[in-house]
């Protein structure tokens, strides 16, 4: 909070000196060259989408299992999104499905690390360059994982993050693109700020008062004073990570056993940064599926949610892009099962133990299952 105030009694308020020490200290710790810090995920996303120059008729593959924004970015270029389906165990995009949806239109494949898991970026790398298009991870659940040891953000041509308020450390609202390719940061960099050659900071420190619009750009840039918030956050995500790894554990000993209750699975050589916690609730073996234990815990005031309703199954893309059921059937049986429990490093133990006997319960299991609280 002190950062913060001391900026707000600055002389710069956006696109000052703070804003390129957040951007330094995000690159730092992912390992990439360039960060660029924009007003939130989705502005993150359509920056990527610009950088790479989609535009009408190319196609950029991406997975149903994520939020809307994803697909939207490349919408926001006049681009036609390809949903391509994901694994069953995980639900990472399926690098097997991603090859099958290569056309001579496809510019990117857009990689989401849902839950805050890393995709199988080996593979995802492997195709990109065989068919020489982009590779982009939407990473905004996964800041902090890693993937062989490699930290997300560097995994990558561009990686885009959200800080929004839920997001493991938040400026409020936010985001942040990674990459190593100078070139592509400049784009960015002038993307959110119009289009223009220079920001009023640039031009300051210049001495200098000329600037340029060279192309359309947008007003996506972050606030020296959200940045002062996010730069203090970031020294403490290593800790708020290991809580969330922590919770994790727990949930995964006390379910380990449930007949129908399945946590999603962890890829082999994976650090996961445990954004969300999904569970798949079989109704055949439990007796009662996903609403059901939904309206469980909300009556117990427990917030559980769902992440995400399969992007090709909006009315937007069914209308526009003649997408729906059929479309990517893993994805769509997952949907019907799937419940994120609450993850967050302010929980304690005994709010751990609070929504596992609540899941529990409503699972009709009662006590017989419960390990430990």
């Amino acid at each position: 909070m002190l950062a913060v105030v001391k900026v707000l009694q600055s002389d710069w308020l956006t696109t000052g000196p703070m804003v390129e020490r957040f951007e330094r200290a995000f690159a730092d710790y992912v390992g990439t060259a360039e960060a660029v810090a924009v007003s939130n995920g989705t502005a993150a996303l359509h920056a990527a989408m610009f950088a790479l120059a989609v535009g009408p008729g190319d196609e950029v593959i991406v997975p149903p299992m994520t939020f809307a924004a994803t697909a939207n970015a490349v919408v926001f270029q006049r681009g036609t999104p390809v949903f391509a389906d994901v694994d069953p165990e995980t639900l990472l995009l399926a690098p097997e499905q991603v090859e099958a949806r290569l056309t001579e239109r496809t510019r990117a494949i857009i990689a989401v690390d849902y839950a805050g898991q890393p995709c199988d970026y080996e593979a995802l790398r492997a195709i990109a360059r065989r068919h020489r298009v982009a590779l982009v991870a939407d990473a905004s659940h996964a800041l902090g994982a890693r993937d062989a040891g490699r930290l997300v953000g560097g995994l990558a041509d561009l990686s885009t993050f959200s800080l929004h308020a839920v997001k493991t450390i938040t400026t409020g609202e936010g985001g942040m693109i990674t990459t190593d390719d100078a070139g592509l940061a400049g784009r960015i960099q002038r993307f959110r700020n119009h289009g223009f050659t220079r920001d009023h900071g640039q031009r300051a420190a210049a001495g200098a008062w000329f600037y340029e619009m060279r192309e359309l750009g947008y007003n996506y840039r972050l606030t020296d004073f959200q940045c002062a918030l996010g730069l203090s956050q970031l020294s403490r995500l290593d800790v708020w990570l290991d809580r969330r790894r922590e919770i994790a554990r727990r949930y995964d000993s006390a379910f380990a056993a449930v007949p129908g209750l399945r946590p999603l699975a962890t890829r082999a050589g994976v650090t996961h940064a445990r954004h969300l916690y999904v569970i798949r609730l079989d109704r055949e073996l439990l007796g009662v599926g996903r609403a059901e234990v939904f309206d469980a815990l909300h009556r117990e005031g427990i917030e559980a949610g769902v992440h995400f309703i399969p992007v090709h199954l909006h009315p937007f893309y069914r209308e526009r892009f003649g997408t729906g059921p059929g479309m990517c059937p893993v994805a769509e049986a997952a949907y019907e099962e799937i419940l994120s429990l609450p993850m967050f490093p302010a929980m304690t133990g005994r709010d751990v133990a609070r929504v596992i006997r609540a899941v529990q319960a409503a699972c009709g299991l009662g006590q017989r299952s419960f390990q430990g609280t």
